[in-house]
């Protein structure tokens, strides 16, 4: 047997530091790999949790939609809240979680979008809408002066033109000079969310507002159904009257002595304000309505661990009814 040669200390040292500095290094890379495949698992198990959680979305979808026709097809003459329909949160245990679904009627709110309307194939302003939204504004409480300014640089947001309004009006220039330049949409409103990016709304107004508020898709006056207003909607009573014609209290006053199962008509609706009150004009006193074609959604989806929450709005003046838009994550 060959004699091995004598190693050095030194050297017997130095090969013992590589194989501790090589085990640590393993360890490293062990621990890093086994950390990534915990993140991939779970990152996977989440993944299926939301799309479990997107599923049971769509068939509490489902469910609301069949509902709402259903609500729609007992009486086409008009919409009331018989049955409790009206802002009652609804709690379903479906196969793989919870679902709370809310219906509210988004008749019910002033539609940004009837601030203009079609006016040979572009959009220009609507005074009734306009005026309206002052209306609705001075009632809660915003000074006049900053109203109208508001009111006319929504209008300049929504219209085609590039001309700004009279008394506040703001397009493209008066928002590229901002700390974050923007141009204004000079379309619809998609969203009453985009009614923050215009001039003069501060977040104290904004947050007044939106409960008030929505975007219908579509140019024309808030529809109001006069059957399903909330006392704390009473504000959206009183906005069809000239800035300061009607109070708060005056239009919730109005809406407590609705009859149990609605008016029945428009026309009985408005001979209730009695012989001596003064009505509005004929274009206002039309865009009260009897039913609602409008809906909106609001979904909490529990899966695991996971909870989403889902907006929809429903249009409803179609057979069957269906959504016209959804977003996900909190509802404003």
């Amino acid at each position: 047997m060959k004699p091995q040669p004598d190693v050095p200390a030194s050297e017997r040292g130095a090969a013992l530091l590589s194989i501790l500095l090589l085990v640590a290094i393993l360890s490293v890379i062990a621990a890093t790999t086994l950390d990534r495949v915990i993140l991939s698992t779970k990152l996977s198990g989440n993944g299926q949790a939301m799309r479990q959680a997107r599923l049971l979305a769509f068939a509490a979808e489902d469910i609301a939609l069949a509902r709402l026709a259903d609500l729609r097809a007992a009486d086409t003459t008009q919409t009331t809240m018989a049955g409790g329909w009206l802002a009652t949160p609804r709690r379903f245990q479906l196969p793989g979680g919870t679902i709370s679904a809310t219906v509210h009627d988004s008749s019910n709110c002033f539609n940004l979008n009837s601030l203009v309307q079609d006016s040979e194939g572009a959009l220009a302003i609507n005074p009734i809408g306009r005026d309206q939204f002052v209306s609705l504004m001075t009632v809660l409480s915003i000074p006049e002066n900053s109203a109208r300014s508001i009111a006319a640089a929504a209008v300049d947001w929504a219209d085609s033109d590039n001309s700004p309004q009279q008394n506040g009006g703001a397009e493209d220039s008066d928002y590229l000079g901002s700390a974050q330049s923007y141009l204004a949409a000079n379309q619809l409103f998609a969203h009453k969310s985009e009614l923050r990016s215009v001039k003069n709304v501060t977040p104290a107004i904004y947050a007044k507002l939106s409960p008030f508020l929505c975007a219908l898709p579509v140019a024309s006056l808030s529809p109001l159904n006069a059957n399903t207003l909330l006392p704390e909607q009473a504000p959206l009573l009183a906005m069809l009257y000239p800035s300061g014609a009607m109070t708060i209290n005056n239009a919730r006053s109005i809406l407590a002595k609705r009859p149990g199962g609605g008016y029945g008509s428009v026309l009985r609706f408005w001979e209730s304000f009695g012989a001596q009150s003064a009505k509005p004009i004929q274009a206002v006193q039309d865009q009260v309505k009897m039913t609602s074609n409008w809906f909106r959604l609001d979904l909490a989806v529990t899966s695991g661990d996971i909870e989403l929450r889902e907006t929809a709005l429903i249009a409803a003046e179609v057979v069957p009814p269906k959504i016209v838009w959804r977003s996900w994550g909190e509802a404003e």
